[in-house]
């Protein structure tokens, strides 16, 4: 198996990265660190959901050439995670199975969802929940396959990530969301306002009567209400406003842990994402929640990222070891022969 390599391609809204590695003993992890390619465009989307040719224009040449430099033409196995793959994914999984066995001699190909990848790589093939929180936040938990015992079946389960208009409760976009609505109570002297909030917006964003006429007709408003999210942090030991919204964000986010997480022994819970680097105003409640919700689960700042986790996934097709659980939407298996 030392001669053995794998390819993961991590499709997601801030790019996307390819890596090759060798495969990694089932005892252990590689000692190799993987080669390593990105760019920060994202994959387009078209008529026919992601863009398959266009994706694999910018891939196939990055995988080459990181090929080359590790000595091998070929690979046993190849895992794509992308952001949208269940609901925009026709055109990869129609095209992606013939074109990498092709260029690659490929045997198998995992296609997975981002959240399945980024649950890979903050926890590899144990069982647990991963938090991912950005923009918005999502939970994935996972019992992998052979682990259904005592009434716990293996499987996925997924919580939020519903968008910002029907969810992502506790995400950057929602703490944003709530800072700001608290900044314009202050503004009109409604209760439960906050003036320090209310300074911070106009500030940053400009006075406080224009908001509504920069903010609505954005295309990105999800990422401009993120942006916020920031300050709400940076206030919360002085503005008890501020500090209530981040303890109603960690409850949700707890809550959508708890929903998702299999009550099995030695369960984990791993947080992902760029909302967690705010730190100890938003991490001391959420571990506080956590606890008392899930005080049978060990909390875990994630192993790996997204890329991490495709080429663990692909790794463990390589061994014949995948345990996560299949499934047609999160985790599609193909035999290219």
């Amino acid at each position: 198996m030392a001669d053995t390599y794998v390819l993961g391609i991590d499709s997601g809204g801030s790019g996307v990265r390819v890596g090759a590695a060798c495969v990694a003993p089932v005892s252990g992890g590689s000692t190799e660190k993987p080669l390593t390619w990105s760019s920060p465009t994202p994959a387009a989307v078209g008529e026919h959901g992601i863009d398959a040719a266009g994706l694999l224009s910018r891939v196939l040449p990055a995988a080459r050439e990181l090929l080359r430099g590790a000595g091998v033409p070929r690979v046993d196995a190849v895992c794509v995670g992308a952001a949208g793959m269940a609901s925009l994914g026709d055109d990869l999984r129609a095209t992606l199975p013939d074109a990498l066995a092709d260029a690659f001699g490929a045997r198998q190909l995992a296609l997975a969802a981002d959240a399945v990848t980024a649950y890979a790589g903050a926890l590899g093939q144990r069982p647990g929940a991963v938090v991912a929180a950005g923009t918005g936040m999502i939970a994935l938990g996972a019992l992998p396959e052979g682990r259904g015992t005592d009434g716990h079946p293996g499987g996925w389960r997924r919580a939020d990530g519903w968008g910002h208009l029907l969810g992502d409760c506790g995400g950057g976009a929602w703490i944003g969301r709530a800072g700001l609505e608290a900044a314009m109570r202050a503004y009109d002297g409604r209760e439960g306002g906050s003036r320090p909030l209310l300074e911070r917006v106009e500030a940053v964003l400009g006075p406080a009567a224009q908001l509504p006429g920069q903010l609505y007709p954005r295309p990105d408003r999800p990422a401009v209400l993120a942006s916020f999210a920031p300050e709400v942090g940076r206030l919360a030991d002085a503005d008890p406003v501020a500090n209530g919204i981040l303890r109603d964000a960690a409850r949700h986010i707890a809550q959508a842990a708890e929903a998702v997480c299999p009550r099995v022994e030695a369960a984990e819970v791993a947080l992902t994402g760029g909302l967690f680097r705010m730190g100890a105003p938003l991490l001391t409640p959420l571990h506080r929640e956590l606890t008392t919700r899930l005080p049978e689960a060990r909390v875990s700042e994630a192993a790996g990222d997204p890329l991490d986790g495709a080429l663990c996934v692909a790794s463990a097709l390589a061994r014949n070891d995948l345990r996560l659980p299949r499934d047609a939407a999160l985790l599609h298996i193909v035999d290219l022969g």
